[in-house]
């Protein structure tokens, strides 16, 4: 079995073979660090830690290096409202964003670099630039001549007269041509700068990830990706900055995930429909979150409501359901199944594992890849109704379970309550029910026996066992 990828640049699936055999260089656009990340924010940084998880299950030792934009317009004009500087907004919010993106069983990227701390590596990739005549200075601006670069264009499949329509020189620009775009910007009063051959400024945005991607992975690397919005001109540009200068194709393939929609609506803080994930999480267990951002193919759009969300939480909790079943039945089997039905069953599981492992390598299809997961339940709920369930079996069954969901960055595994926990809960409970929240006593009841722990209401009082 072969791992197929779609290229956005060939706009096609194509057979996923590395620079370097086992190896894997791959770069993702992180975010820009002024506030907390939206849903919007969470879906690549899910997608791509879905896949990188997969490329190293299938064997491959992935460098994974993700940036943090630390320095532009969005970070200066929240320093200007907060009266805090662009340095400590931009810390604030890298913490804030490792805290939401851990809950949600993110791994940690390789390398975190910063625009800030790579300046000397922008400056020096810019003057390159300048000196082989794809860029220019102009009054303290630098730009990049686009049409010089010959295949500008091709990642957005879009030609240079589509491009010039609507391209205008903005007040106080000083380009030769309207499609050119900004590297270094002039020194604003104010302004966070740096000092560079042009006179003080600082960096562009599109220049930061060139310079990151060269001084951390090198001039071409396997795997470059981000939100679907980055294609254009983010992503299309760094192609015409690093490949005028190397001369070498910047990446081989380029992922692309599609947009999230909120109530079938766009996001905007215009709308007011904007969700972040530091609030989201209070409310929804995060392994919800990851696995509702995974049942949707990653390059689809994907529409977001309350009512979705709980959808897939009663889906990920019948999941859950057999898994404690199959923890419990391991616990307290007879062990006498036969040992050809047993080897029935190691067989199934093989082809469950086969199956899992078919959809992912077809582009990393994660809707597919969890229907497996489903249909793992279903064989393991037929072996939980033999009452001579095989011990080998049952843990044959969790260790499926843990196996295709750690690759998809998920748990099954629930840690036990403790019993002064159940005793608050019951509390709890109680004080909803005098209070006559019925729905809210509800709710209590039906956490705990997700748990594990049945209550029995007794004229004595409230009792609870595990089962």
């Amino acid at each position: 079995m072969a791992i197929q990828v779609y290229n956005t640049l060939t706009r096609k699936k194509e057979l996923f073979k590395t620079i370097e055999e086992n190896k894997v260089k791959m770069y993702v656009c992180g975010p820009t660090v002024y506030n907390y990340i939206h849903i919007g924010n969470a879906r690549p940084t899910i997608v791509f830690d879905t896949i990188r998880r997969y490329l190293e299950y299938r064997g491959y030792d992935v460098l994974y290096v993700s940036n943090f934009t630390d320095v532009d317009d969005k970070l200066i004009k929240a320093s200007i409202e907060q009266g805090d500087s662009v340095l400590n907004i931009a810390e604030r919010f890298i913490k804030a964003y490792r805290e939401d993106v851990h809950a949600l069983n993110v791994k940690e990227a390789d390398i975190h670099p910063r625009a800030t701390e790579t300046m000397p590596e922008i400056i020096a990739f810019i003057q390159k630039l300048i000196d082989k005549g794809f860029a220019y200075e102009a009054d303290g601006d630098v730009y990049f001549r686009t049409r010089k670069f010959k295949e500008y264009g091709k990642l957005s499949h879009q030609s240079i007269d589509e491009l010039k329509v609507g391209a205008r020189i903005g007040v106080g620009e000083h380009k030769e041509d309207p499609l050119d775009f900004t590297l270094w910007k002039k020194a604003k009063p104010g302004e966070i700068t740096w000092e560079s051959p042009w006179g003080m400024g600082r960096p562009g945005w599109h220049i930061e990830c060139s310079a990151m991607v060269e001084k951390y992975l090198g001039n071409t690397i396997d795997i470059h990706a981000g939100g679907q919005d980055l294609a254009f001109p983010h992503h299309e540009n760094e192609i015409a900055q690093s490949e005028a200068l190397h001369d070498e194709t910047m990446a081989n393939y380029w992922l692309h995930n599609g947009y999230i929609k909120i109530n079938n609506e766009k996001m905007s803080k215009s709308i007011g429909n904007v969700i972040l994930v530091h609030e989201l999480i209070k409310d929804y267990d995060p392994n919800v979150i990851r696995f509702f951002i995974q049942t949707v193919h990653y390059r689809h759009p994907i529409n977001f409501s309350d009512e979705l969300l709980k959808n897939t939480e009663q889906a990920y909790d019948r999941l859950r359901t057999t898994y404690r079943n199959l923890q419990h039945r391991m616990e307290n089997s007879a062990d006498l199944m036969d040992s050809q039905d047993a080897e029935a069953y190691e067989q199934k599981i093989t082809v469950l594992r086969d199956r899992f492992i078919k959809e992912m390598d077809d582009d990393f299809n994660t809707a597919n890849a969890i229907s497996v997961l489903f249909d793992t339940a279903k064989e393991a709920n037929i072996v939980l109704q033999d009452p001579n369930s095989s011990v080998k079996v049952l843990k044959a069954f969790i260790d499926l379970f843990d196996e295709l969901t750690g690759v998809l960055g998920l748990t099954l595994r629930q840690e036990s309550i403790l019993d002064e926990d159940i005793e608050k809960l019951i509390e709890q409970r109680e004080e909803a029910r005098k209070s006559r929240q019925f729905d809210a006593a509800d709710k209590i009841r039906d956490e705990l026996k997700e748990q594990g722990i049945i209550l029995e209401d007794t004229p004595q009082g409230v009792r609870w066992k595990r089962v």
